[in-house]
């Protein structure tokens, strides 16, 4: 479902993503994780869209992102650290608004908007002005439009920014259902809890390289401490990367 062929980003001397080559099947959650800088906004907004690579390939859903950027942008939900809204709009307007980007027809746009309002717990306020939400409701609009066309590939951010606990356990909830009915997740956080807990396999960015990927149980293997917690085993593979093997 997603591919990333030799994917690479330079800035004149960075090396910001450094040959990245890695497949997700359909219904995984993947995680993508890595310290400060290692790279890992950088191949999210390149999966996005939103900066080309100096290198490689991004396929979505069979589509090559180059190639054919709103085909694969069609089937493509994006959530963003923070996402920009107009503050003018009351949610329902923002979503109806995203729906039209999408040639949405009203009948599916309004039933969708109604299904995402009742999802996220949004019904006393989607019909106020973003500018009076707070930050995590702002991000449940977020989410929302980025699922409103039902896409088949989420690209996420750090998704639990700004959320409660509640807001958190829905959102993980929401990600686990969406994967047993065939989407794909690729998500970037630094909650190592959440990683640990959602998602199916993990990656492990550093300096730009991608330098473990496996299930959690693997990297620990990898970080030879196999009992030890997840913390410890990030720790162990960022802080010495050397002789770690991908796949």
């Amino acid at each position: 479902m997603i591919s990333l062929i030799h994917l690479t980003k330079r800035y004149d001397r960075l090396t910001a993503v450094d040959d990245v080559s890695l497949e997700i099947p359909a219904g995984e959650i993947f995680g993508f994780l890595g310290p400060n800088g290692a790279g890992k906004t950088t191949t999210i907004k390149m999966m996005a869209g939103i900066l080309q690579p100096t290198d490689g390939t991004i396929i979505i859903d069979g589509k090559d992102l180059a190639e054919d950027p709103v085909g694969a942008k069609q089937v493509t939900g994006f959530i963003p650290d923070r996402g920009f809204l107009y503050e003018k709009l009351t949610g329902v307007e923002c979503l109806q608004f995203v729906a039209s980007l999408y040639s949405m027809d009203k009948g599916r746009m309004e039933a969708r908007i109604k299904e995402l309002v009742a999802l996220f717990e949004m019904d006393e306020w989607a019909g106020d002005l973003i500018e009076s939400y707070s930050h995590g409701m702002k991000q449940r609009i977020v989410m929302s439009a980025a699922l409103i066309h039902e896409p088949k590939v989420i690209v996420v951010d750090e998704p639990m920014v700004g959320l409660d606990p509640k807001g958190g356990r829905l959102v993980k909830g929401l990600f686990r259902s969406l994967a047993n009915t065939g989407v794909s997740i690729f998500m970037s956080t630094h909650t190592l809890a959440m990683a640990e807990e959602v998602c199916d396999r993990i990656g492990i960015i550093h300096e730009g390289c991608l330098i473990a990927v496996g299930t959690a149980s693997e990297l620990r293997q990898k970080a030879g401490a196999e009992e030890r917690n997840f913390e410890a085993v990030f720790l162990k593979l960022t802080e010495d990367p050397q002789g770690v093997e991908t796949g």
